[in-house]
């Protein structure tokens, strides 16, 4: 995973913005590998429910910030993705001016689906839409100057709804977050920040019973966790849900392309290390009221902290 556990998971928890400036050589995108659970369940939402993921706020303009993204993309994967300022080529197929101009049946293992997805687009969100597909990131565009999120590719979004997200003030965006003051009141600073000169990024991350990918509320199951749930069911109930974001600023325009790269493993997994399951449990034990019942964790926090004690005290298996 691309998650950096280490600086990420902190006790006292608290909920902060976290922004590091990326390092130098590091990027902004990871390619969506051919039959990888990105590509499966992007072209699902994509070709099924495009309409809740692809949001724009009518007069504003992602073409610029779409096309410095598609040139970002072709220099950091260059035999995964090609721009020539006009077309975009990915996964067999090229899109240019709103346009599928090319395509090649069955390239890379998956039949027609691709070219098929993005010819049901609007052909303002080809492009969108290509660069969905052909990375594991979903997309936002972010106005620094008004602290506003007008533009989103958001297929799989972490328990919120794109299509009620769109052009909110970001304070709004993050009303909801549990003990999110910090977020909310450095808001519009955060935002001119990463519109900015440098490029930033950050991590977060969330125990849940939901194993996909999307986690769109509309498809996901509200219980969650199994009723009267002991420490090993728990465990094994529970997925580690991880966001590694990106801010790829536009300083000319003050704006910044967001990433959101979404990864999930089983909590077992990232918990196989005794000093990570200990420092989840840390976490989890000083998460608020609030926030573990903003994160539904409100009804499993003793025997998920059970169970993370338990493998915190397990001796790490050695390789025979």
């Amino acid at each position: 995973m691309t998650f950096d556990f280490d600086s990420a998971v902190l006790a006292p928890f608290r909920m902060q913005p976290g922004l590091r400036k990326l390092a130098s050589g590091a990027q902004h995108l990871a390619p969506s590998m051919p039959g990888s659970r990105h590509m499966r369940e992007k072209l699902a939402v994509l070709s099924a429910h495009w309409s809740k993921a692809l949001r724009c706020e009518p007069g504003f303009d992602p073409v610029p910030a779409l096309q410095r993204l598609a040139a970002v993309a072709a220099r950091e994967h260059p035999g995964h993705f090609s721009w020539d300022g006009r077309k975009a080529t990915a996964l067999g197929v090229s899109v240019q001016d709103g346009q599928v101009v090319e395509q090649r049946a069955g390239v890379f293992g998956h039949g027609d689906e691709v070219p098929r997805c993005l010819g049901d687009l609007p052909p303002g969100w080809r492009l969108a839409g290509l660069l969905s597909l052909a990375f594991q990131d979903d997309l936002a565009i972010v106005d620094g100057a008004q602290a506003l999120v007008p533009w989103m590719a958001v297929a799989l979004p972490s328990h919120w709804a794109p299509e009620r997200k769109q052009g909110v003030h970001f304070t709004e965006l993050h009303a909801p977050v549990a003990d999110g003051a910090a977020l909310r009141t450095a808001g519009r600073h955060l935002l001119a920040l990463v519109s900015g000169q440098d490029a930033y990024e950050r991590f977060v991350w969330t125990i849940t019973a939901h194993p996909r990918l999307n986690a769109h509320p509309d498809h996901v199951d509200p219980a969650g966790w199994p009723a009267g749930a002991d420490a090993h069911a728990v465990g094994a109930a529970a997925w580690f849900r991880t966001e590694r974001q990106s801010f790829l600023p536009l300083a000319d325009r003050r704006e910044a392309v967001f990433t959101i790269r979404v990864q999930t493993q089983p909590l077992a997994a990232a918990a196989l290390l005794p000093d990570r399951a200990a420092k989840l449990h840390d976490a989890v034990a000083t998460m608020s009221e609030a926030v573990l019942a903003y994160r539904n964790l409100a009804g499993v926090r003793e025997p998920l902290l059970q169970w993370l004690a338990q493998q915190a005290s397990t001796e790490t298996p050695r390789p025979t």
